[in-house]
């Protein structure tokens, strides 16, 4: 029975320092504990508001990305399209330009040749005109030229 007395008296003399470490541990979970637990939780629902707020804001600035994106493609289309049309009434223009220089140089050609025909019967009637004449004067050039005198060199 001394075993039970030493415990029993071991007991009594561990039950102040309980009372005290659950009169310390109430203490301090109100004092301390459930305050800072108080002030984690409000943390962890601002921070949960916040990436809400921010995962909202994130979404609109995709939409008007997005939005923004859109409208750059159609005004690039546009852009392109006037660009398409001002090469295309360019590009008409060259031709029609081409068309008007190759006409007027055909013109030119065409009136060239006729000049030349032209110019051409001009020459043949004045050849035709001059040829009795010219047929005389190398008839008498070959009939009155004379022997060249021999050197006594044979051929």
């Amino acid at each position: 029975m001394a075993i039970a007395h030493q415990l029993g008296e071991l007991f009594l003399g561990a039950v102040p320092t309980v009372i005290i470490f659950l009169f310390f541990y109430a203490f301090l979970r109100w004092a301390f504990f459930t305050p800072i637990l108080k002030a984690m939780q409000e943390r962890k629902a601002l921070i949960e508001g916040a990436r809400a707020d921010a995962a909202k804001v994130e979404g609109e600035a995709k939409n008007e990305l997005e939005k923004y994106n859109q409208a750059l493609k159609a005004a690039m289309a546009k852009i392109y399209e006037e660009q398409e049309r001002a090469r295309q009434a360019v590009l008409e223009e060259r031709a029609q330009l081409l068309k008007a220089m190759r006409s007027r140089s055909q013109e030119e050609v065409t009136a060239a040749k006729k000049k030349i025909a032209t110019d051409v019967a001009a020459s043949r009637a004045e050849i035709e005109k001059q040829t009795p004449a010219l047929a005389g004067e190398i008839a008498r050039a070959i009939l009155e030229r004379r022997p060249a005198p021999r050197t006594g060199v044979r051929p």
